[in-house]
């Protein structure tokens, strides 16, 4: 405790020269601590991404198993309240996905609105495919998603998976509006491998994901965030949240970094977050 006061006292007394919040500034003015608020920003970003891909690869598998179904029942992972029109043009099936003015909500509890288009070739006998997508008018959890983003598609052996299993390389560019009037946008690449459940098409459920890559998210106030997943990132499909459960990201900004690790595979949105070899919880639900 008198540690306590002895830190506070020259807090006071240093109050004209330096400040003592955890918000410590760059000679330009700008904030170099990274806080909680914007991990968890970052994160909501993250969040609209894995679902926009998982809808676009969802909508690649269906069409390439629409001549496949098994006896048994097959678990959408699109809602009913999606409406899906497929047009096949020079050889192009195109996919429009329309979660109508009023929205959708996913099995993860997010909410969607307004159309993606989805295109990709009727060849699939190929053994890469590219997975192109748009978006028209598209709000994930009340944030506009613009722009464009393709995923390659292939199915080889990886480090993380020995056995052949589907790979997916996806090249992000994007600009997310907040409903505040915020504009954040996100450059990167992802690399996302269905470890489990590929065999069974029909059931999301089983899916198992790995994740790993890197990126960059711009700020509304120009800061950047440069993360990288140092620890590939889990996400299974049975537990029904939009983030991983397990694995690693470094975030660096202005030189600070911060270390947020989604733990040892636990149901939950709660992650350990370390800054300054300081580690706190904080929950990531939007």
């Amino acid at each position: 405790m008198k540690t306590k006061f002895l830190l506070i006292g020259t807090c006071i007394i240093l109050a004209f020269f330096v400040s003592c919040s955890s918000d410590e500034k760059t000679n330009d003015g700008t904030t170099k601590a990274i806080s909680n608020d914007e991990i968890i920003t970052n994160s909501k970003i993250d969040a609209s991404i894995e679902d926009v891909t998982n809808i676009a690869d969802d909508q690649f598998t269906a069409q390439q198993n629409i001549n496949n179904k098994p006896d048994g029942t097959i678990k959408n992972y699109l809602p009913s309240c999606a409406t899906i029109t497929t047009v096949l043009t020079n050889n192009t099936w195109t996919k429009t996905v329309d979660f109508g003015v009023e929205g959708c909500t996913l099995e993860n509890g997010n909410t969607v609105k307004g159309k993606m288009v989805i295109s990709f070739s009727n060849d699939f006998s190929a053994s890469t495919q590219t997975i192109s997508y748009t978006f028209e008018g598209f709000y994930h959890n009340g944030k506009k998603l613009q722009g464009s983003k393709s995923i390659v598609r292939t199915k080889k052996a990886t480090a993380l998976q020995s056995e052949v299993h589907p790979v997916l390389t996806a090249s992000i560019d994007l600009t997310i509006t907040f409903d505040d009037g915020g504009v954040y946008s996100r450059k990167g690449t992802l690399i996302k491998e269905t470890i489990a459940g590929y065999d069974t098409w029909y059931n999301w459920e089983d899916n198992v994901n790995v994740v790993t890559g890197s990126g960059t998210t711009t700020f509304p106030n120009g800061d950047t965030f440069s993360a990288e997943i140092t620890t590939p990132l889990e996400f299974y499909a049975s537990c029904r949240k939009p983030f991983a459960l397990k694995g690693i990201l470094s975030i660096t900004k202005n030189g600070a970094n911060a270390i947020v690790d989604y733990g040892n595979g636990d149901c939950n949105t709660l992650v350990n977050v370390t800054k300054d070899g300081v580690t706190t919880e904080i929950d990531l639900k939007k």
